[in-house]
């Protein structure tokens, strides 16, 4: 048996939905894992994963790939210059779209789809601005999302790490994976070059805040630079962390 992959759409907002093998309505709930860029995280990691369920390295889940309708603007949470000509400013409006995506379009899914309601089952991952939001759902949301995954997060966006550091963040019983490349930014003239460092910051301020070794896990991929490749690999390994059996052998 296959899981399925399917198109939707929540009033403007279109989500890719991946239902697992054994997805019923008559079973338990699914947790539930809401991946920011749509599908591109797992549209073509399809096999690991079911190779994972398999293995039962991880419990099957329900993934809700939700495509922005502006990342500059949504994966934001305020307003920042443009760090090159060829693009616009962002917009900052990260904020409004984690209140959206909290009080609208989870709802919606938790009314339509069999999946486990709990906030230690709620996940939600992204990579690279990706990556930020996910991390500013918990500063905003602590009691919303029970797992977080932020795979080579936007931490030199400014004063984000800075932001994180001085918050009332408690770590209760959530669940932080955290990647990043040891190549990232190297070769970067702007602030993005900052990324390892940043990321690196990021983690030790959790760290203070009482997140412990269970709670908090930090992956630095060698040789890795900010390229979708490395960003999909660790997706499975942030899966297999946050809800997996086997954590201690990453």
């Amino acid at each position: 048996m296959k899981g399925s992959l399917s198109e939707h759409k929540a009033g403007n907002r279109r989500f890719t939905l991946y239902l697992p093998p054994s997805y019923s309505t008559d079973s338990g709930g699914f947790p539930a894992v809401y991946v920011q860029d749509g599908s591109s995280l797992f549209q073509n990691q399809i096999e690991l994963l079911e190779s994972a369920y398999q293995q039962q390295r991880l419990p099957e889940l329900v993934l809700i790939g939700i495509e922005p309708e502006n990342r500059l603007n949504e994966y934001t949470p305020w307003p920042a210059a443009s760090l090159s000509d060829r693009f616009t400013d962002f917009g900052g409006m990260g904020y409004h779209y984690l209140s959206d995506i909290t009080n609208q379009f989870i709802p919606l899914i938790e009314e339509n789809w069999n999946v486990i309601r709990e906030p230690q089952s709620r996940g939600i991952i992204g990579a690279s601005l990706g990556g930020l939001i996910s991390m500013f759902a918990l500063l905003k949301y602590p009691s919303m999302f029970g797992k977080i995954g932020s795979i080579s997060g936007s931490y030199w966006y400014e004063n984000a790490a800075e932001t994180i550091h001085i918050s009332s963040l408690k770590p209760g019983t959530t669940r932080v994976f955290m990647s990043v490349g040891s190549e990232e930014g190297r070769e970067k003239q702007s602030i993005q070059r900052h990324m390892l460092k940043k990321t690196k910051q990021v983690h030790q301020s959790l760290k203070e805040k009482g997140f412990t070794e269970d709670r908090l896990y930090l992956s630095i991929e060698k040789g890795a630079v900010h390229h979708r490749k490395y960003f999909c690999k660790q997706f499975i390994n942030a899966l297999e962390w946050l809800y997996g059996k086997n954590r201690s052998t990453l």
